[in-house]
């Protein structure tokens, strides 16, 4: 009993730690954007601010780019999270219902792909686009954006389909219908929180991703947030450290509402999936 009291107390202490070791940076860059210009210079710094300056958020939505770098943002996550399901799909139904030579070899090529860094491809992606004229356009990028979370969504969505019965499969062809009528009609339904939580999560890679669009586009007006807030300096002139830290809690507050809101099912996903495997 002592030593499982023992145990517990580590757990929770070790989960205490990670999440202050997460959300002390954003409490930070919370504080910083709700001080004045002096209150961000102090020293010693103070993590509350002695007056909330709520007026700082309508300063940079007015006087910067960035609505219009979210804008482009959710138009890059629902191309791309569309386009990754539409290749994903199948080939997660392919890879959990039909046998075939090599299938191990290419559910564990499918799971080695997800493992790429976009760094490592951003720069070779780059040498081809510019042959193919595919710089500064949102084609290069939202294919590049495919390449890198279909693999992913495709391992996380096979997982979950080996969680439904065959026997769904087997009963709707029966009935008559076709392989692809049974996926549309009966499968996809099914797997319907499995797809939101995929989609969830394939949005949320694709909104941080910096590297790639800050390589492969040139102009400003189609920056994504995440990299233009590092140019917010550079396209409003003075602005200054609390404009920057409001700019940047614009840019990861519509993913912390998104897993705060849809948390319960991501997890239950993830658990169907691990519980199956």
């Amino acid at each position: 009993m002592r030593g499982d009291r023992i145990g517990r107390a580590g757990y929770h202490l070790g989960q205490a730690v990670l999440v202050i070791a997460f959300a002390f940076p954003l409490a930070w860059v919370l504080s910083l954007s709700l001080k004045t210009g002096p209150e961000t210079l102090q020293s010693p710094p103070s993590l509350l601010p002695e007056s909330p300056q709520w007026g700082n958020y309508a300063t940079v939505l007015e006087n910067t780019p960035i609505g219009r770098y979210l804008v482009n943002s959710l138009f890059l996550v629902a191309v791309s999270v569309t386009g990754a399901l539409l290749v994903a799909v199948p080939a997660a139904y392919g890879l959990s219902r039909f046998v075939f030579r090599g299938r191990r070899t290419y559910s564990r090529g499918v799971l080695a792909a997800q493992l790429v860094s976009p760094l490592i491809i951003a720069v070779p992606a780059y040498r081809l686009f510019v042959a193919l004229g595919l710089v500064d356009s949102y084609v290069g990028l939202v294919l590049i954006y495919i390449a890198m979370i279909a693999p992913f969504l495709t391992w996380f969505l096979k997982t979950y389909l080996d969680t439904v019965p065959r026997a769904l499969d087997e009963a709707a062809m029966i009935d008559g219908c076709s392989r692809l009528r049974t996926v549309v009609s009966v499968i996809l339904p099914t797997i319907r929180p499995g797809l939101a939580s995929a989609a969830i999560l394939g949005g949320v890679t694709t909104w941080s991703q910096f590297a790639v669009p800050f390589i492969l586009l040139d102009t400003r007006e189609l920056f994504p947030v995440s990299v233009g807030v590092v140019n917010l300096q550079q396209t409003a002139g003075e602005i200054t450290t609390q404009y920057l830290a409001a700019g940047s809690v614009l840019a990861v507050a519509p993913v912390i509402v998104l897993f705060v809101v849809f948390q319960r099912h991501i997890v239950g996903a993830l658990t169907a999936g691990a519980v199956k495997g």
